[in-house]
């Protein structure tokens, strides 16, 4: 997995590399097929805004948080991104047997 961080109008931190690293490590848990993660972290006058996208194997899942506080961005971040990634896996296992479910009804 790769796994690029930007800042725009703010100085990624290491502290702020390591924290958003730990955290999208987190979606790897439930699918491991990610290819690429892309964040943005912004900062526009007192809001702090948090985004990222994940490339997958046939997708790409884009996700956005905006907070007063950059912390509780990426964890709204990460939140939202592990929503979207266990409902396209789920999307994605549901089809896997389709094909032989519809041969077992048409022989019977």
């Amino acid at each position: 997995m790769n796994l690029n961080i930007s800042g725009h109008h703010l100085e990624v931190t290491p502290a702020i590399r390591e924290y958003v690293s730990s955290k999208i490590e987190r979606t790897t848990r439930h699918f491991d097929n990610v290819i690429d993660v892309a964040v943005i972290l912004s900062v526009d006058k007192l809001e702090h805004k948090a985004e990222a996208t994940i490339h997958v194997v046939g997708k790409d899942l884009h996700v956005e948080s905006v907070e007063a506080d950059m912390y509780a961005a990426i964890d709204s971040l990460v939140d939202k991104l592990d929503r979207q990634i266990i409902k396209y896996k789920e999307k994605q296992s549901g089809h896997r047997n389709e094909a032989i479910k519809h041969q077992a009804v048409i022989e019977e």
